[in-house]
């Protein structure tokens, strides 16, 4: 399971459970549920920071490799790319 789904769920699950623990007292819904949302958040700074930092180590790795690809094709383009890094059978200009 990727970091992202384990940190999602994780967020939502917390919501749940303070808001199940808002329940039995008595306040508006949409107060209940703000507080909930405020509580759950603050709760997931501290207890979710493995998660947080898997996924954003995750999303870092994903960017450079997406950065790498992208040089790799401008470079190809602009036809500086060396021999022996093209497609196989491909031949060099």
């Amino acid at each position: 399971m990727s970091a992202a789904v384990k940190y999602t769920l994780g967020r939502i699950g917390l919501f749940v459970l303070v808001l199940a623990a808002l329940w039995p007292i008595e306040m508006n819904i949409f107060l209940r549920l703000m507080l909930a949302l405020a509580f759950s958040a603050a709760l997931s700074f501290f207890l979710l920071r493995g998660w947080r930092d898997e996924m954003a180590g995750e999303m870092a790795e994903s960017a450079e490799r997406r950065r790498a690809e992208k040089e790799r094709l401008r470079s190809a383009l602009a036809g500086e790319e060396q021999p022996g890094e093209g497609e196989p059978g491909e031949q060099p200009r």
